[in-house]
């Protein structure tokens, strides 16, 4: 491996806190809109879920396939100027999303231009991160890279919720008032038995609103899941056969006839007029807050015209049967204007977008080093392939790929069954934690000690440098994987020891693996930087993807306890691999670009 090159007048003054927080902040934006945030538009546009998980999936390609490109990105042109108009481009696909909502071909409309968001976003990827390595000093790209986590972190959030409350804040402002359903868990409580003919009425106020139960109140009792699933078929062959949704949409899994299943309850919606001739009201009813081991059946969205406006439509919830203790949840129902508040929403985000790219028109640096790297004869296709060449003759390119498949090795098998283990019940030797309690855990412990980890990681980085914390991360990425041995053969009831528990596996993956991102910054050092860190996360994700695929199976063949410990022999390859490193001491040392 060659010594990177000093750091070049380009690169002084660049003043990376105007520009790396809000670009990676820009990075992840597109990314969370077009894995998540298209999946949340088209439920509430009533699209199927076979149709959804179809299109939606196919969506993930260009980020699969991006090192393949890479190379184009690299060779034509700068990657400031990429950036830009990559911004520029995620700017006009947000626009064609709004613009292409109201009209009836909608669901291939904006389609098209999410596979635009979606190519445009992956090469805004490969731009930002070649230009992060060649507009900052080696020291600072240390420093700021848990400062770059944080704020993708962080767009992934807004994407998430603040983004879908937005959308729900102009659906209610839109529309009929919302309807609101609290529901209440209480100690004791006969079954509920659906009877649906008592709340039959024909009421026309002359003003058009839903009314509704306020209290919904659900007694703690499990119940056998034949009793619950026998409820929610009764109510699901109420709704289809009223013409309220499709008969075969979102079916409800059985439970076993043996098991014991969350008690189940049930509210009620009637609209107060009849809608004019061939007019329809939709009207998404979703979890709003509180405990979310209280959760609806199905994803419900009701249609009602003037066929089935004056008899009720049924929503059914579901207690988690882990549920121990007395809480509740509220649920809200909004049937605004879904087209014009989703259009709204993709429109400010079109917006913002053009506010990046002027922003970062001025605040992006022009280092001298980012310039196209083509041949001195011009020839693309000759280039394009020498880069592929050059990455696979670095010396020791064997131990490089080595460790970018093995530094995860355990990691990529335990972030599979984390979860499960701690939802899973006690019988099948898990915590026995409520959908709620997790949601706490990983939502806010794990997300709080995650960003602390890596942000301590990059500062420690540019103190001494990457060879010199290399094996302290290793470390902090493998061994807190204990907590989970730990975890499963205790099986601490306390949520406090679980939270601290995980809040320390999370803090040592965020510490650990500011090595791994500047390893691969690292072994991208030369000419081709920009497409040798894409063809470095490739290996990145292969390294995750395989051994994920295998340890579900793996798993239920031994158990949750000889699985942990697995996990902990598959950490040691990381740490066999690294005497084999060679790492410049002086990389991402302040004072010694």
């Amino acid at each position: 491996m060659n010594k990177p090159d000093k750091l070049s007048p380009g690169k002084q003054g660049s003043r990376p806190w105007l520009w790396v927080p809000s670009l990676y902040f820009a990075e992840g934006i597109p990314y969370v809109l077009v894995m998540t945030l298209s999946v949340i538009f088209y439920k509430r546009m009533g699209i199927s879920n076979a149709q959804i998980a179809l299109y939606t999936s196919w969506l993930y390609l260009p980020w699969v396939i991006k090192p393949l490109w890479g190379p184009v990105v690299d060779i034509l042109r700068t990657k400031r100027f990429w950036i830009l108009i990559m911004q520029l481009c995620i700017g006009a696909g947000l626009a064609g999303v709004a613009f292409t909502i109201p009209t009836d071909r909608f669901l291939q409309l904006t389609l098209a231009f999410f596979w635009l968001l979606a190519f445009s976003s992956a090469t805004h990827d490969i731009a930002a991160d070649g230009f992060y390595m060649l507009g900052l000093s080696r020291h600072d790209q240390a420093f700021f890279v848990g400062i770059r986590s944080t704020f993708y972190r962080l767009a992934m959030l807004t994407g998430q919720g603040l983004l879908v409350i937005l959308a729900g804040y102009f659906e209610a402002k839109t529309g009929l008032p919302p309807v609101e359903v609290e529901v209440v868990v209480v100690e004791d409580l006969a079954p509920v038995v659906f009877t649906p003919e008592k709340l039959i009425s024909q009421i026309d106020t002359g003003d058009t609103y839903f009314f509704s139960a306020d209290q919904v109140q659900i007694g703690l009792a499990d119940l056998p899941g034949s009793k619950t699933d026998n409820l929610i078929a009764q109510v699901e062959a109420w709704n289809t056969s009223h013409g309220f949704y499709p008969e075969l949409e979102n079916g409800v899994p059985d439970s076993s006839a043996t098991e014991l299943s969350g008690n189940v309850g049930y509210t009620w919606f009637q609209l107060s007029k009849r809608p004019e001739e061939g007019e329809s009201i939709v009207m998404n009813f979703s979890f709003e807050k509180g405990d979310k081991s209280i959760a609806l059946a199905k994803s419900y969205r009701f249609e009602f015209n003037e066929e089935n406006w004056n008899v009720p439509a049924f929503a059914v919830f579901r207690l988690d049967p882990k549920l121990d203790k007395l809480t509740s949840a509220s649920f809200t129902g909004l049937s605004g204007n879904i087209r014009f508040a989703w259009t709204v929403v993709f429109a400010i985000i079109a917006v913002i977008f053009v506010g990046f790219f002027i922003y970062h028109r001025f605040a992006l640096p022009r280092p001298a080093e980012d310039r196209p790297n083509k041949n001195d004869d011009g020839s693309f296709f000759k280039e394009f392939l020498s880069t592929f060449v050059e990455f696979f003759r670095k010396k020791n390119i064997g131990v490089m790929l080595l460790f970018l498949l093995v530094y995860r090795l355990g990691e990529s098998q335990l972030v599979k069954l984390a979860s499960p283990f701690l939802l899973d019940s006690k019988e099948a030797n898990g915590l026995g934690l409520t959908t709620g309690d997790l949601g706490l855990i990983y939502g806010t412990i794990g997300i709080v000690a995650l960003s602390l980890g890596g942000i301590l990681g990059g500062i420690v980085a540019s103190r001494r440098g990457l060879k010199y914390w290399l094996w302290w991360m290793v470390a902090a990425m493998n061994l807190p994987n204990l907590v989970y041995v730990f975890l499963s053969y205790v099986m601490p009831s306390s949520l406090w020891v679980v939270g601290a528990s995980v809040a320390v596996e999370q803090f040592g993956y965020g510490f650990g693996f500011t090595a791994y991102m500047l390893y691969m910054i690292y072994i991208s050092e030369g000419k081709h930087k920009t497409a040798h860190f894409a063809l470095a996360t490739g290996f990145m994700a292969l390294g995750m993807m395989i051994p994920g695929m295998v340890s579900g199976w793996f798993q239920e063949l031994i158990g949750y306890q000889h699985f942990f410990i697995w996990v902990m022999i598959c950490t040691i390859p990381s740490f066999i691999v690294i005497p084999f490193l060679k790492i410049d001491p002086t990389f991402g040392k302040k004072g010694l670009d």
